[in-house]
């Protein structure tokens, strides 16, 4: 069993650079390469120490890809790496124009699922999903570009809340369906 360096972080340990913007396929290539040198099957002859090591080196990668797989969850981790708080949690201060359009999603995502209007659900989905990538082309610019921390984590904190929405709008949709 190759050592295994917990100290590295997850850009580090699949052989990227620490950027918003990645290469999802070399990161999937690294990845199963890690996951298979670090499988806990292969660590079956190994004393009970390395089974341990093994099992948490194989946790660690898991953990890793799942962060960085995620657009929001890219972005936090590197908001955390910069020693920034995206406050997600205790922060709920937002632009006055975003604060109103989500009053009009909610309400529209009521209407529809009221009237049981699945094609507007949809469409409503498709919207909210569209806002979403515009906020992540945003947060590459904001955190590989500018540098721009602060504005990235208001960032974050809206597209939290679009995950939320569009979260929303595929349960009214499965129970429509149901």
């Amino acid at each position: 069993m190759n050592h295994f360096d917990f100290s590295h972080d997850h850009f580090t340990l699949f052989g990227l650079p620490r950027a918003y913007r990645l290469d999802m396929a070399t990161m999937e290539t690294a990845f199963r390469g890690l996951q298979t040198q670090y499988h806990p099957d292969k660590a079956a002859s190994l004393t009970d120490a390395d089974k341990r090591m093994a099992l948490q080196a194989a946790t660690r990668v898991n953990e890793a890809f799942q962060t960085l797989k995620s657009p929001l969850a890219r972005a936090r981790y590197l908001l955390l790496l910069a020693g920034v708080d995206t406050q997600e949690e205790t922060n709920t201060a937002m632009p006055v124009d975003f604060l109103m359009q989500q009053m009009e999603w909610r309400e529209a995502i009521a209407d529809a699922r009221a009237a049981g209007d699945v094609d507007s659900l949809e469409a409503l989905g498709r919207e909210l999903r569209g806002v979403g990538r515009a906020m992540e082309t945003e947060l590459g610019l904001l955190l590989d570009e500018q540098a721009a921390h602060t504005q990235a984590a208001t960032v974050v904190r809206k597209l939290k809340f679009m995950e939320k929405l569009e979260q929303e709008v595929g349960d009214a949709i499965e129970r429509l369906l149901d």
